[in-house]
């Protein structure tokens, strides 16, 4: 599918626009049409006019940017123009840091680029933003061209032109390279209506839609701020009480995470079983119907303990997908008040499920969200990592497939051994997904990767493994600090347990590990 209007006006030097619309998604060459974050083959759309271009950037993104300024990458390896990489940060408030951001946002994708072998040859660069109270349009395109002509600057600098630089407000665009006013007035132009474009077609056509606003996205992952909040902290609270004593001691601590798979893999089918609704926030809040306040504490403080979290991770494919991604959104949203640090592992469980079905936009949303929540979050970081660099999630995955398979053979084992009350020793691989007995079983899962699934480890494991402290003086499993039970009054939200009761567990293996596993040949 092609569109063979004509060129609208001249580059600065003197060349025909002509941008095609075939290229990697990630950067790495021609592949694809990247539309709405996913690569779509076999199809090709040129895009000849800035009003062209504007519609776009819905369809290279996969939803409606807002406050922000965006990069998206030419390359000319294989036809003039064709698309790559994108790259999107949010536009500072503060004037004094556009220079530094509009440097990270060029470097990042001009690096990002040649990594994979593609380096980014020309880009295309956007500024979008809403009027204020009392602005117009206009009056933003005139404050923001500093920003454009950072832009361009910073691109310049790595000897990658920007030949096209476009102000997206009010409903109406604005080229500040074009200098034909009959091509692009001043007043700007009127973006065409939604759909109705040649892009809008190809996407419609490919079975893609493009998505609201990123807002609207990450609101289905943040915590409550209604009334319900306050019943949902007071489960949480109660939760705590009952579960954090066990989770911390040697004897129940496996207990309590098969009490919580239990409790997921339940409720993952009772998603699954829900009659469908449409629309994002009525299903949203159906689903919040489906999952009691005392369930979704218990998910909370049980997922705190990262081997549970990821066994929990193996609900990432097939039928089980889908549910398992509408069940940590709906538990990242129970993560409320002094809590909200807590959602680093729902949030991080949900960007997996969405990386590994194919969204990478929510995935990087929701890892994000993640790493905000707890900066310090290994499993977030190396995922987000890896999906902003376009690696293939499938080497995760067979990690995952592989720790899920020896965990099941063992058990089956276990079953036989108590069945016939003979001394049977487990098959090679199965012993170490066996739940621990002792620090020795334990410590033969030290070389284990955090991010594929694990039984949950012994307190001998645990007292030399660092920790952040929780909200509220609530310890998380991993941590020896005092939890809400021992002191049986609420800390400020952004109480850490003293330096001098949180050993630091120097040369673990398994974090040396972690990198190896999540990525297996991957360059993250």
């Amino acid at each position: 599918m092609t569109n063979h209007s004509e060129t609208a006006g001249p580059f600065e030097n003197g060349e025909d626009r002509d941008f095609s619309g075939v290229g990697a998604g990630g950067g790495g060459g021609p592949a694809g049409v990247p539309l709405g974050g996913r690569v779509v083959h076999d199809a090709q759309v040129t895009l000849r006019t800035p009003a062209e271009l504007a519609d776009a950037l819905p369809y290279l993104l996969g939803y409606r940017p807002e406050d922000s300024m965006v990069l998206v990458a030419l390359y000319d390896s294989d036809g003039p123009g064709r698309f790559g990489g994108r790259a999107r940060l949010g536009i500072p408030a503060n004037e004094d840091d556009w220079g530094a951001a509009a440097r990270q946002l060029a470097k990042g994708l001009v690096l990002s680029s040649e990594r994979r072998g593609a380096r980014a040859e020309r880009m295309v660069a956007y500024v979008c933003q809403e009027p204020q109270d009392g602005e117009s349009g206009q009056d933003v395109m005139r404050r923001l061209r500093p920003l454009a002509q950072l832009l361009r600057t910073e691109c310049g600098s790595l000897d990658v032109p920007v030949v096209e630089a476009l102000c997206v407000s009010g409903g109406r665009f604005w080229s500040y390279v074009c200098p034909v006013d009959a091509c692009c007035p001043a007043e700007g132009t009127v973006m065409g209506l939604p759909g109705t474009s040649v892009l809008a077609a190809a996407a419609t056509y490919a079975g893609l839609q493009v998505r609201g606003t990123l807002r609207e996205l990450r609101a289905r992952m943040l915590p409550w701020e209604t009334s319900a909040a306050l019943e949902q902290e007071i489960a949480l609270d109660a939760a705590g009480l009952s579960l954090v004593p066990r989770i911390l001691d040697e004897a129940s601590r496996a207990e309590v995470a098969e009490e919580t798979l239990d409790l997921a893999e339940r409720i993952i089918r009772r998603f699954t079983e829900a009659p469908p609704v449409s629309g994002t926030h009525p299903a949203d809040v159906r689903d919040d119907t489906l999952l009691a306040h005392d369930e979704a504490a218990a998910l909370i403080l049980g997922l705190q303990d990262r081997t549970t979290r990821d066994r929990a991770a193996a609900w990432m494919e097939g039928d089980e997908a889908a549910p398992a991604l509408r069940l940590w959104r709906a538990v990242a949203r129970r993560c409320v008040g002094p809590y909200r640090e807590h959602a680093a592992a729902p949030l991080t469980l949900a960007g997996w499920v969405a990386w590994s079905t194919g969204d990478e936009l929510e995935a990087r949303e929701a890892l994000a969200m993640a790493l905000g929540a707890d900066p310090d979050y290994l499993f977030a970081r190396l995922l987000h990592q890896a999906c902003n660099e376009g690696i293939d999630p499938e080497a995760v995955r067979r990690c995952l497939r592989v720790e899920r398979a020896n965990r099941l053979r063992g058990t089956a084992l276990e079953g036989a051994d108590v069945k016939s009350g003979a001394d049977v020793s487990p098959a090679p691989g199965a012993q170490d997904s066996a739940p621990a007995s002792g620090p020795d079983d334990q410590a033969r899962r030290d070389d284990r990767t955090e991010s594929a699934p694990a039984t949950p480890p012994t307190t001998a494991t645990n007292s030399r493994r660092r920790r952040r402290g929780r909200p509220s003086g609530h310890t998380s499993p991993d941590s020896t600090g005092p939890t809400r039970a021992d002191t049986g009054r609420r800390r400020p939200p952004n109480h850490r347990p003293d330096a001098s009761t949180t050993p630091t567990r120097r040369g673990n293996t398994r974090r040396d590990a972690t990198r190896t596993c999540a990525t297996d040949g991957e360059n993250t």
